[in-house]
């Protein structure tokens, strides 16, 4: 039971099961610490795209060696979790920011906890972990985020809203014409685009990874001015992909060498083959409805209702000093540090590391993680 993904794939202080019955889902968990778990604290940890809970293989035992009860989910459209609509025109509301909450909660409550140490969420999984400690600080009593500063909820709008430029059209009339890669994972084509890609599943996530992380020299982020089409274009191109190709095609022109990837320590060609035997079994649909949520702009009726609340729990940001996600929103990261979060206790960017930061460094985060949970014991 320790090793469902292959033989030697998962750490042996890890277990796999699943959590039936949660707002519709069977919810596919890690889980480590897990002996005498009813008198350890907990700790939540949640993936991002095109990720699983195994992202996390290599923070989880040492936390469990700190201490803790440590659970990480397959979110609502990964992995093994079942019991979510797969169909581009189905059920897309329940990808909602704050249903993705509510499955959190429903998972938290089936484990018998109605309160947890911290809650720490990487990339779009920063977004669910942001919102759970906004609005049930009670039940997330600490906060750490990932790779995606977490910049507050969007403003209460009074009266007709101001006319924004049309970031899309300036950026299709750049000399060098771009589109942003969250309206693209927002079409219908993006998911046959990954899935079915003429280099296969395995080797479209090598050069995802590979091109999003420090390894590719080419990431030297800095921030951005302002969200116009001009700065937005400083970005690499699998945030601001070029118009006429899709998110294969632009990942492919930088496949790395079969020594780079040999050499890869920190996503083996086996700890791939997890990654890619999922995605491969499945498509990139569920964690594809996420984007659409947002684009759409259906759940911000909601989440405005928030308008103006900070987070107020204990929090700290880690990311990859060579993570363009932290810039990718204008002033996100200080909007972050200064307003959204009234008790930031620190902000890390770690050398050696790109977007998976938990993955590429995973000493360095797992030092920082254990020793902002133990200061707030």
């Amino acid at each position: 039971m320790n090793k469902p993904f292959g033989n030697g794939t998962l750490p042996p202080a890890i277990r796999s099961r699943h959590v039936p019955d949660v707002n519709g889902l069977n919810i596919h968990i890690l889980e480590a610490g897990y002996k005498g778990a009813e008198d350890k604290p907990c700790v939540l940890l949640l993936h991002g795209f095109p990720e699983l809970a195994y992202s996390w293989r290599k923070v989880m035992p040492a936390l469990a060696d700190a201490g803790y009860y440590v659970v990480a989910p397959d979110q609502r459209g990964y992995g093994r979790t079942t019991g979510w609509d797969p169909d581009y025109d189905g059920d897309l509301h329940s990808f909602r920011l704050l249903n993705l909450v509510r499955d959190m909660l429903g998972l938290l409550t089936a484990l018998g906890r109605w309160e947890i140490a911290g809650v720490v969420g990487h990339d779009f999984g920063a977004s669910v972990a942001a919102n759970a400690a906004l609005i049930r600080p009670d039940v997330f009593k600490a906060l750490v985020l990932m790779s995606a500063p977490y910049g507050g909820p969007p403003a209460l709008s009074v009266g007709a809203p101001a006319e924004a430029p049309d970031i899309h059209a300036g950026m299709a009339a750049l000399p060098r014409p771009r589109k942003h890669y969250q309206w693209y994972y927002s079409t219908r084509e993006a998911d046959a685009d990954m899935w079915r890609c003429p280099q296969g599943v395995h080797d479209f996530l090598r050069a995802y990874f590979h091109q999003k992380s420090a390894d590719w020299k080419a990431n030297k982020p800095a921030p951005l001015s302002d969200w116009t089409a001009e700065e937005l274009a400083k970005l690499p191109t699998y945030y601001i992909m070029d118009q006429a190709q899709n998110m294969a095609e632009t990942v492919a022109a930088e496949m790395p060498s079969a020594d780079e990837i040999a050499g890869c320590a920190w996503l083996t060609e086996e700890e791939l083959h997890v990654y890619s035997g999922e995605y491969d079994r499945q498509g990139f649909r569920g964690g594809l409805q996420w984007y659409r949520c947002r684009t759409d702009g259906i759940q911000n009726a909601e989440l405005d209702a928030f308008a103006g609340r900070t987070i107020d729990v204990p929090s700290c940001f880690i990311s990859g000093a060579s993570d363009w996600g932290v810039h990718q929103v204008p002033s996100a990261l200080e909007t972050m540090r200064t307003k959204a979060c009234t008790d930031m206790r620190g902000v890390h960017l770690i050398d050696g590391a790109g977007h998976w930061v938990q993955q590429e460094q995973s000493k360095a985060v797992n030092r920082l993680l254990v020793e902002f949970l133990a200061s707030l014991a």
